[in-house]
């Protein structure tokens, strides 16, 4: 997971999603893909 200020989907198996009021990168087929917005 990293905590960035710009989250940017880095394959096509990438999904945006919003939780809590932030915005995440979720990646299921790469884990080091999962990303939040700090």
């Amino acid at each position: 997971m990293k905590v960035r200020a710009s989250v940017k989907k880095r394959c096509e198996n990438c999904r945006v999603i919003r939780r809590r009021g932030r915005v995440w990168v979720v990646c299921d087929k790469n884990p080091k893909h999962n990303q939040r917005q700090g």
